[in-house]
């Protein structure tokens, strides 16, 4: 037979064939989407299931829940969740649309992974407090020396409050002008300080507080507050005569809390930033260099003294805005009861093995001394 030149026409049976493979795909295909429905259906109402039951229940543990003023009953699910006391906000929004729970009031609550949805959406629509409250009774301690920023880092630790919300109130004029009403010895100063970064620096006593069951974070930070002023009961009349005000003594006091350790160490160097702020010279505490730039690293560069705040005392005669940490009562004593003003200090340096402190009456002097422990202060 001759070759005409054209492909072969296919035969029924091999047309047949084609078409039958086609089926079986299309066919595993589609068997494929459904079992793989049927999966995710499965899956997803085991899912939903779940998340209508208690996050944990038995987790009996109380997480504080802000609901703000507004807020829609997705956006609650989402804060739930997000605290991890529901599973699904989604599924929460839904439970509360379908079951008809409405009229959720803005709050701090109270809530627990072992509570069902339902409960939650109850104690929604009862309300909760104004502000964040203590749920157990727990100690918070402020050590001495520390600043504001540190003690709200260990705040959400040892309480059931947040950091936000205790740098909130560090910045809450309406509460601190309430403060200064009630204790105006103490905080009338502070108030009319300029450029604070918080106008309670300075003011929270170093010491152990109870956080009691039903306290209020107000209500805790006015108790450190409060031991303050009891601090300084016997020293109004001793600063008044001094003609210094209690920002101006609270300032010095939280410097001498972290360059010196023994109380004699303390005494010496408050006469010496004393004598400093007498002459007019700068104080030049590194200290205030770390407060300004909002760092706890020793070794600072020439960069660092030159940074623009008020607070940096390198650059800045006088006592600055006010306190950099909260200091302890032995601190205070010093700077109202200073020794060796008389013998003319204006420079000290300690030796960072020994501990020991050493005072210069001039900067040749006290230069030979940094030199002589140069290895030391390594």
């Amino acid at each position: 037979m001759l070759d005409n030149g054209k492909d072969p026409i296919p035969s029924r049976q091999d047309s047949g064939k084609k078409r039958s493979l086609g089926r079986r795909i299309i066919i595993g295909v589609a068997s494929l989407l459904v079992i793989l429905a049927v999966a995710i259906g499965v899956i997803g109402y085991h899912y939903f299931q779940s998340s209508l039951k208690p996050m944990d229940s038995s987790n009996n543990q109380v997480v504080q829940v802000h609901v703000p003023m507004g807020a829609t009953s997705n956006k609650i699910g989402q804060i739930l969740q997000d605290k991890k006391v529901v599973k699904s906000g989604m599924v929460f929004n839904y439970y509360v649309k379908s079951n008809k729970y409405t009229n959720f009031r803005a709050g701090y609550y109270q809530l627990k992974p072992s509570m069902t949805l339902k409960q939650i959406a109850m104690q929604l629509q009862k309300g909760g407090s104004s502000e964040p409250i203590q749920s157990t009774s727990g100690n918070v301690l402020v050590r001495e020396g520390e600043t504001i920023d540190q003690i709200a880092t260990a705040i959400p630790v040892q309480t059931d409050f947040t950091k936000a919300e205790f740098l909130s109130l560090m910045k809450d004029k309406a509460f601190f002008n309430q403060l200064a009403a009630r204790y105006p010895q103490l905080l009338s100063s502070a108030k009319r300080a300029k450029n604070v970064r918080y106008r309670l620096e300075g003011y929270l006593a170093p010491a152990t507080y109870q956080a009691g069951k039903k306290m209020t974070l107000k209500q805790l930070i006015t108790e450190m507050v409060a031991k303050t002023d009891e601090n300084l009961q016997g020293n109004y009349a001793t600063i008044k005569k001094q003609k210094r005000s209690v920002q101006e003594v609270l300032t010095l006091a939280s410097l001498v809390e972290r360059e010196g350790v023994t109380q004699a160490d303390r005494n010496k160097i408050a006469g010496v930033f004393l004598n400093r702020i007498k002459a007019g010279m700068a104080i030049q505490s590194d200290i205030s260099v770390q407060y300004a730039l909002k760092t706890t690293k020793k070794t600072l560069t020439y960069k660092d003294l030159k940074v623009k705040s008020p607070y940096n005392l390198y650059i800045h005669t006088g006592y600055g805005p006010g306190p950099f940490d909260n200091p302890s009562v032995s601190s205070i004593k010093a700077v109202l009861h200073p020794t060796d003003r008389s013998k003319g200090y204006y420079y000290f340096i300690a030796n960072t093995k020994t501990g020991k402190v050493y005072f210069s009456k001039t900067y040749a002097q006290h230069q030979e001394k940094t030199s002589s422990l140069a290895s030391d202060n390594k």
